[in-house]
């Protein structure tokens, strides 16, 4: 019966109808009792902290007031816009509106008694609210909603604001609803909720929308946080005991002679306690039957290939193969290179496999690789091809898992040794911040270096503009001239009419004539793959001295020689992008610098607030964590891509407490009941059938 209830079509609510109903489903997806509820206020406004207008002083601050419309005019010169003046008794403010202008102008008169929420701007010493939020303070039909000290503010659309259902309308319509409203079942299990120490689940959404208090309010947003994050939790814990059912992976038994050697006798430096405690991880998950699923986050230049070297000396001491992929041909041959190198001295074989190698030695190799005496292949995407065979796959190495695709990836697994799987080490140079691995991943182990080796200059990075332009190319000069190289970063290939970006290929033909005495070479996405490479492996070798790019070489080859990056119009790259493309320096011995180069001056606020945090820390996931709090986990990681749902309230960017908690108890009830077929969890297996389905998450992913 309370299920039907909420269900209930929103057009039989009072107030709505037919053309009402149809309007809020068509601009926010309304449709019914429940999705009406769950419409949360964006924020709240405290009227019980009302300022006055004489004690406005500080600009940008967020204010409540109330007082008396004395002006209400809707000026044409240039822009149209509503202004009004507003007395408390105290003094008066100026009020100004460029959208909606119509609508307020039919809607208020002059002397009604209103209520403003906006930020304080001043305009020649005056104070000024610029589109304020305002609402009439008497409600002859909803008198009782005036009383409301702590103030729902709705998110809506300029249609709905035409149709009367502003913020509100739309809290008289959730006012209607939660007076005549069942109580709200709740899905959390009684002792979670009590252990937690949770308001109860319908005590939390009608304090959501009218709190008594702000304690109240501030209990409910932690209780609806904490349920919006322990259903995703145990989706991920459910899928990770799945995963461990079905994956069943042979067991690593034993550390022998090929790891013991290479440790004692072949180590070319001293491991970073960050490399020894990730390796140890690693031993303990080889070690059972169940595959290893661990990503090893890094810094460029911690030491992720070593790590992965000397876990591919655990499957080989134990009569396994290994399979290192990476996205692109020359990362590929930079680890064939590496492993090649390193492996060496142990007599173990190496091969690689792209596209590019011809016919006859792909034969030759694939022959030897499904006899086994190939033991490591290392190569791009054409390892998963259907002709590759693997006599005994036992770990899989998988750099920038990311970047590939989860069919390329299971198509890899496949070629283990069955019925087993392989194990997986998947690595990556992209800091992920730990609030949102923990979140995302809960499928997969997440291990960090989080130390470079020592020796490591820190990168001195600088923001400049077009003012220091023959600075920057003079300091460029400088650093050719002492037998080094650089690389200049430009967001866009050509030039575009409706951009007043820097050009790569413009960029490129200016460089040539400037350092004459220097070559000069270009990588972009639109060049053959061929040509790319060639460009790139004469950079490596010094044939090229200055590398014109753009951000194809984000992941790409190490070049210790070169120690400049200049990242052009640097106001339009991500934080993080920035981090990486900065990371292909700084890997030798000599002082390595980045210059950012701003293309528009001054800078705006969120451009600014990018390049002085990267100016101003090299670490990675310091930067990530910014970078995360900028731009929502959504936008982080990419929704889709990602598996995360969207959070009505929980914000992985200050959650972070509460996230702990919720997982915990995910996992905690998962193990206890993994099917959730106790009487006392049969509300949550229900919901939570509801949940998967309406969040797509049948299709969670790495």
């Amino acid at each position: 019966m309370v299920q039907a209830y909420w269900q209930t079509d929103i057009m039989y609510l009072k107030g709505v109808g037919p053309k009402r109903a149809e309007l809020l489903f068509a601009e926010l997806g309304i449709r019914t009792y429940w999705d009406l509820l769950q419409h949360y206020p964006r924020r709240h406004v405290d009227r019980s902290q009302v300022r006055s207008i004489a004690s406005l002083q500080e600009e940008g601050e967020a204010v409540s007031l109330i007082g008396h419309l004395e002006q209400l005019e809707i000026v044409q010169a240039g822009r149209k816009r509503l202004q009004a003046t507003l007395a408390d008794g105290s003094g008066r403010l100026q009020l100004s509106w460029f959208e909606g202008v119509r609508y307020l102008s039919q809607r208020y008169k002059l002397g009604d008694e209103v209520a403003l929420f906006g930020k304080v701007s001043f305009y020649k010493g005056q104070p000024q609210l610029v589109h304020p939020e305002m609402e009439p303070l008497k409600d002859e039909e909803h008198g009782t909603l005036n009383t409301l000290k702590i103030v729902p503010i709705y998110p809506g659309t300029e249609k709905l604001k035409r149709a009367g259902l502003d913020s509100r309308g739309l809290r008289r319509l959730v006012y209607q609803l939660l007076l005549q409203a069942p109580d709200i079942p709740d899905p959390l299990p009684p002792l979670l909720v009590q252990g937690q120490q949770l308001s109860s689940r319908n005590e939390a959404l009608r304090s959501l929308h009218f709190p008594p208090s702000p304690q109240a309010l501030q209990l409910a947003r932690d209780r609806l946080k904490f349920e919006e994050l322990f259903l995703f939790e145990w989706v991920l814990a459910h899928r990770k005991q799945l995963r461990e059912q079905q994956a069943q992976a042979v067991c690593f038994s034993e550390i022998g002679t090929y790891f013991n050697t290479y440790y004692t006798q072949h180590l070319p430096f001293e491991l970073t306690g960050a490399q020894k405690r990730v390796l140890k991880e690693i031993r303990r998950d080889v070690g059972r039957p169940i595959q290893m699923n661990r990503l090893v986050q890094g810094d460029v230049g911690s030491g992720k290939t070593i790590v992965a070297l000397m876990a591919s000396l655990m499957a080989l001491d134990n009569g396994y193969q290994v399979a290192v992929m990476a996205p692109t041909e020359i990362l590929a041959e930079q680890h064939y290179r590496s492993f090649s190198q390193g492996l060496a001295p142990l007599g173990i074989r190496v091969g690689f496999l792209s596209g590019s190698v011809k016919a006859a030695e792909r034969s030759v190799l694939l022959a030897d690789l499904a006899a086994g005496h190939i033991q490591v292949l290392i190569g791009t995407h054409a390892l998963i091809e259907t002709g590759v065979r693997f006599r005994q796959l036992g770990l899989t190495v998988i750099d920038e898992q990311h970047k590939f695709g989860v069919e390329q990836r299971n198509q890899l697994w496949q070629k283990g040794a069955a019925p087993h799987v392989p194990h997986n080490l998947a690595l990556t140079a992209t800091p992920i911040p730990r609030t949102l691995a923990m979140t995302a991943y809960g499928d997969i182990e997440v291990s960090v270096i989080d130390e470079l080796p020592p020796g490591r200059k820190p990168i001195t990075t600088v923001l400049r503009n077009n003012q220091n332009r023959l600075r920057m190319l003079g300091f460029i000069h400088e650093q050719l001239a002492e037998g080094r190289q650089a690389y200049v970063v430009y967001p866009l290939v050509d030039e575009s009419a409706k951009s007043d970006l820097l050009a790569a290929e413009q960029g490129y033909a200016f460089l040539q004539q400037y350092f004459k005495d220097y070559r000069v070479g270009l990588v972009h996405g639109r060049l053959p793959a061929g040509t790319k490479e060639e460009e790139m492996q004469k950079f490596k070798a010094n044939r090229t001295q200055v590398l014109v790019s753009t951000t194809v070489i984000e992941v790409g080859v190490d070049v210790p020689n070169a120690n400049l990056m200049v990242i052009e119009n640097a106001e339009r790259f991500g934080l993080s992008q920035l981090h990486q493309l900065r990371g292909r320096v700084g890997r030798g011995a000599a002082q390595s610098f980045c210059i950012l180069m701003a293309g528009r001056w001054p800078l705006g606020k969120e451009a600014r607030y990018r390049l002085n945090a990267l100016c101003s820390t090299q670490d990675g996931f310091r930067i990530a964590e910014l970078d995360l709090k900028q731009r929502g986990p959504g936008d982080f990681l990419g929704t889709r891509q990602s598996g995360l749902p969207t959070f009505r309230l929980a914000d992985l960017t200050e959650d972070l407490p509460l996230l702990k908690q919720a997982r915990k108890a995910a996992f905690d009830l998962q193990a206890q009941d993994p099917d959730l077929s106790q009487e006392a969890h049969q509300a949550l297996a229900s919901f939570l059938k509801t949940y998967i389905r309406q969040h797509q998450l049948d299709q969670l992913k790495f």
